[in-house]
């Protein structure tokens, strides 16, 4: 990567399948690195899962040595359980970041639809085909949490571009 790029992790924390997606901006071009999903074993405790995605998201961040990281902020589940265990999932992902300095934000889903789509009431579809369009990708990105994970980095790139 030349100096003027940088670098952004975009990163979509869940217990079952954690999305990321890299991307380098270099003036107002978005250049897809890489992207996919951590998908721990779902008969694994909770805390095998969470070691999993950290330990993933290690080797992801030693690959590419981001220069920030954008995580999606946690949902407001009514399941109290569920949204307990999606805050640890985004918490190892924090982890994973800070460990090494790199500077973390967030962005809830709404934002980072309205910043990709133009509406933070996207259709995941919408999401994917816009991250598609955006990036010149022969495919929609797939799954959809790999996608929105992709978002969240294009949110940023968005977000740094404005300051």
């Amino acid at each position: 990567m030349t100096k003027e790029s940088k670098i952004i992790l975009g990163i979509d924390p869940g217990t079952k399948i954690t999305g990321y997606g890299v991307i380098s901006v270099q003036t107002n071009k978005l250049s897809l690195l890489d992207y996919g999903c951590i998908k721990p074993p779902a008969n694994y405790p909770l805390e095998k899962r969470y070691l999993i995605i950290y330990n993933s998201l290690e080797q992801i961040i030693e690959k590419y040595a981001p220069a920030a990281v954008a995580v999606e902020t946690q949902f407001m589940n009514k399941n109290a359980q569920s949204a307990m265990k999606l805050g640890m999932a985004r918490g190892v992902a924090i982890l994973a970041a800070t460990k090494r300095d790199i500077p973390i934000f967030e962005y809830a889903p709404k934002k980072a639809k309205l910043s990709v789509v133009g509406t933070g009431q996207a259709s995941k579809y919408q999401v994917q085909k816009m991250v598609q369009n955006l990036l010149g990708l022969a495919q929609i990105p797939t799954p959809e949490d790999a996608a929105d994970a992709l978002s969240l980095a294009i949110c940023h790139a968005h977000m740094i571009k404005n300051e």
